[in-house]
């Protein structure tokens, strides 16, 4: 019984993503974008990621990876991307010691493991779950008139500083971007 008691515990507490609100609106909708939701998107992406690419990736633990990666906002909030102090090492890894506590020691390991992985982008598969994480937010923002590069006064340089790692990665996928975020510059969506 301990281990439904806890399983349940996690799963109650991670119902909490659902109320973490980003800096991009979901596309189509006037709502920001809550991070359950975009812990789905991006776990959804990297089912077809693998057609992507010729790279020896394993998609499961990329998915799994993208599912936990965020999790620790329950406690830390959402960092914006282009904030100068996007990262905040030292909350987040309370906040996934506190969170990922609450399950059985051996799925906490593994679960706390797959985000530390993510976290230091040092794996193969880690790149690759971090390529779709960043990739979300230039499609949506590609789709909703550039709402929140405009909101937040984001320049093109920036989003090419941030992004321009997936040509190293996807090639092809970041010759497909690269116009798109120029020609959003034309367009005054990025400054």
């Amino acid at each position: 019984m301990k281990n439904f008691q806890q399983l349940f515990s996690f799963i109650i507490e991670t119902e909490k993503l659902k109320s973490i609100l980003r800096k991009t609106k979901v596309i189509g909708l006037d709502r920001y974008e809550n991070s359950a939701e975009h812990s789905w998107t991006v776990s959804l992406i990297a089912l077809l990621i693998e057609n992507f690419t010729d790279a020896n990736i394993n998609k499961e633990r990329i998915i799994k990876m993208l599912l936990v990666h965020d999790i620790v906002e329950i406690d830390a909030g959402d960092k914006f991307v282009y904030d100068n102090n996007h990262t905040d090492t030292e909350n987040e890894l309370k906040a996934a010691i506190r969170i990922f506590g609450l399950l059985p020691v051996e799925i906490c390991e593994e679960l706390k493991n797959l985000w530390l992985e993510y976290e230091t982008r040092e794996t193969i598969d880690s790149k690759y779950a971090y390529l779709i994480d960043r990739m979300i937010p230039m499609i949506q923002n590609l789709n909703n008139n550039g709402q929140s590069w405009k909101e937040n006064n984001i320049t093109l340089q920036q989003v090419i500083d941030k992004n321009s790692f997936i040509k190293e990665l996807i090639p092809e996928l970041w010759d497909y971007l690269y116009p798109q975020l120029i020609e959003a510059k034309e367009k005054g969506w990025l400054s």
